[in-house]
């Protein structure tokens, strides 16, 4: 997709209709949760994807920054539609899928601060990310939520640049909001290693 700052303001790189469509998907899907510890399966594969949809809406506004397409500003003001869309309060489908989407949302926080914090420049490109890690959990355990979330999107900054966040720090993590928040990470992390067809300048009006 190609034109001028003001063309990718108005373009919608994530809508309303398409968080909306996959809703309706999970509803369609009847998701519970197992007994067993094996892969939900398909109905839970629903929301891997809800937020690989948005994760790559994302990755797409930071290759335009990138690219020179956009200003940081200009960038940060898509990414904004995109959260408000995302981090909606959504209504009751059943309390399995709501605890699902309760926690892709929480995941999704770490995602919009990360590529936030990545737009304005706000970290340490020396800074280790495993060291940050810590930082956020020793802020976790201190209640000091602010600093933990803004850990961790300094996290979520440096693996835009390139950085690697490693399967074996995010075993150790213990569950709460920093480690849900890094699941958001590590979602960013997946989907830049998975494909690069985000940084292609191409249209996609594709809809779920």
């Amino acid at each position: 997709m190609s034109g001028t700052e003001d063309d990718f303001l108005h373009h919608d790189f994530y809508t309303e209709e398409r968080w909306k469509n996959w809703l309706n998907k999970v509803r369609e899907s009847d998701f519970k949760f197992e007994e067993s510890e094996e892969p939900q399966g398909k109905e839970g594969a629903i929301f891997v994807n809800m937020e690989d949809d948005i994760i790559l809406a994302c990755l797409k506004i930071i290759a335009k920054y990138d690219r020179g397409q956009i200003s940081a500003e200009s960038a940060m003001q898509m990414l904004s539609r995109i959260r408000d869309i995302a981090l909606t309060e959504v209504d009751p489908i059943s309390e399995d899928a709501d605890l699902m989407i309760d926690s892709l949302q929480t995941s999704l926080i770490g995602s919009f601060a990360a590529c936030e914090c990545y737009l304005s420049g706000d970290y340490d490109e020396k800074d280790n990310v495993d060291d940050l890690v810590k930082v956020a959990l020793e802020a976790e355990s201190s209640d000091d939520i602010e600093i933990a979330l803004a850990t961790v999107a300094e996290i979520g900054a440096l693996i835009l640049k390139g950085n690697e966040l490693s399967d074996k720090t995010m075993e150790e993590v213990p569950f709460g909001l920093v480690a849900e928040w890094l699941d958001g990470i590590d979602s960013i992390s997946a989907a830049m290693v998975g494909a690069d067809s985000y940084k292609e300048d191409e249209e996609d009006d594709e809809f779920c």
